[in-house]
């Protein structure tokens, strides 16, 4: 019986590297797109050394990583063995072999320089008018950090661990009491010094907790922060924020921050908007971005919101609702349901971050016949309302009014986190530190946008645009070089190196 059988091992057989890989490789793609990146004014630095062995070129290194991040090989060690067994790395590098020390530190290295990268390239896909700026739609996901959930700390937990600690060693006190002939005393005593030594190192991270001000704390990682997967699972690690644009679904910005969105609608907004150079623009995000503040703070700036509006937080308890007073502008007064007037003083109190003022009437409510129906509290009833109660109401009437508009922010913004979790495996980062996570983060979507931008042009065209844009490059640094780095970086980095020297 016949069967396909490979070559001979023990014949010499020449290869074309050229004709090995596909004309739609993706090797061939990432080789095209980092020559026409203008690697020394992104900080990408090829500093040669006066003795030793030279460096490897920072395009090379790029190269290797955006390869790497797509096909799920982003640890060094990974990366250092595609370049002696993968034929496409092998080609994309030209043969070249770097060690994985030398892979690790050029990521560690060039965080900066990523996000310089990351954002000329959202310029270059402005000016190829793929993205346009209209619509952003706004939302996080979570990665897991190295930092270890057990080394990760808050009052509450140091509190159960030096409680435990204290209960201990009141049990072996009480056995050492007891005098007990048959009990080693010499064992006890070491137990006690350990627990001690382990309550004082408690007592060092409470301190350090403390100084910082921060609610929590990690030992391995100081950035990351204890937060929320999914379905109450909570893990260490860091909520990225993502800006998205409407019509082609592209990554525009991103950064990492609190644990939560509360305070992230404004800036990345902001950013956004200035990043792209428009004027005006609209936002999606989903009820945890909807803060009074930030609301009216795009408002102000050209921004029009979109965020699901919140329930309100006051209690049910079978009280009148806040909704059940009428809000007078003009007088900036409450109506109360017995048609009582509630007057503020004016003072702007800070609430947990919020600016509110409150709204009262004392005598009112002393003699009022339905108080009962109305507040327990012994001064009678008041309201607290945010200096940017407008905002809210604004935005939620744009909501219900517009419930198709405001339905897009899934279909902009969801599918691409679950190709970067699902398909590419970003569900935690190597790197420790936000700004070394973002470089992650940047490569990332950088190799997201890129394979968009192939379904979106065909590799024929994609290729052919970047073909043009490396001879136009190429031309005009060879003629002029002043120049023409002065004319390309003044337009298409302009907003990068503003807000991001």
């Amino acid at each position: 019986m016949d069967f396909i059988t490979g070559f001979n091992r023990d014949q010499l057989v020449m290869i074309d590297f050229e004709s090995s890989l596909a004309p739609d490789s993706w090797a061939r793609i990432v080789d095209m797109f980092v020559d026409i990146l203008p690697m020394p004014e992104l900080g990408f630095k090829d500093v040669l050394n006066s003795q030793g062995r030279p460096p490897y070129r920072s395009s090379d290194m790029l190269k290797l990583y955006l390869y790497g991040y797509k096909n799920k090989l982003r640890s060094s060690r990974q990366l250092e063995h595609a370049c002696k067994v993968n034929l496409e790395v092998i080609w994309l590098l030209k043969g070249l072999r770097p060690s994985a020390r030398k892979i690790a530190y050029f990521r560690k290295d060039n965080a900066g320089a990523f996000k310089k990268a990351f954002r000329h390239f959202v310029v270059l896909l402005r000016d190829w008018e793929l993205i346009e700026g209209a619509t952003i739609a706004i939302d996080s996901f979570k990665i897991r950090a190295q930092n270890a959930l057990k080394n990760n700390f808050n009052q509450k937990k140091l509190d159960r661990h030096i409680d435990y600690i204290d209960g201990k060693i009141q049990e072996y006190q009480e056995q050492l009491d007891q005098g007990d002939d048959d009990m080693d005393q010499e064992a006890v005593q070491e137990k006690i010094a350990y627990q001690k030594s382990k309550k004082e190192r408690y007592n060092n991270i409470e301190k350090q907790l403390r100084e910082s001000g921060e609610r929590q704390i990690s030992l391995t990682d100081p950035d990351a922060r204890a937060v929320v997967l999914h379905r109450n699972i909570v893990n260490v690690g860091y909520n990225v924020q993502a800006g998205c644009d409407a019509k082609h679904k592209l990554f525009v910005n991103n950064d990492t921050g609190t644990v939560n969105d509360t305070h992230a609608l404004s800036p990345m907004a902001l950013d956004a908007k200035q990043l792209l150079g428009v004027e005006h623009m609209k936002t999606l995000t989903d009820k945890g971005y909807t803060t009074a503040k930030h609301l009216e703070k795009c408002t102000e700036n050209g921004i029009t919101p979109f965020s699901s509006p919140k329930v309100h937080s006051s209690q049910h308890n079978g009280l009148y609702s806040i909704i059940d007073f009428q809000y007078d502008a003009d007088q900036d007064t409450y109506t109360c349901p017995d048609g009582q007037r509630l007057t503020t003083n004016g003072t702007v109190y800070d609430k947990a971050g919020h600016k509110v003022k409150h709204y009262k009437n004392r005598k009112a409510c002393e003699t009022c016949p339905v108080r009962h129906l109305c507040t327990r509290n012994k001064n009678g009833r008041f309201i607290e309302r945010s200096i940017y109660q407008e905002a809210l109401e604004e935005n939620q009437k744009r909501v219900e009014q517009n419930p198709d508009y405001y339905r897009l922010r899934q279909q902009i913004t969801e599918h691409q986190f679950g190709t970067l979790k699902r398909q590419w495996g970003f569900t935690h980062t190597l790197m420790r530190g936000k700004n070394n996570v973002l470089s992650e983060v940047n490569l990332i979507m950088i190799c997201y946008n890129l394979t968009r931008i192939v379904s979106i042009l065909d590799p024929k065209e994609l290729k052919n645009r970047l073909k043009q844009l490396e001879l136009k490059l190429s031309g005009l640094l060879g003629s002029f070089p002043a120049i023409a780095c002065h004319f390309i970086f003044q337009t298409n980095l302009f907003y990068t190196q503003k807000n991001h020297p």
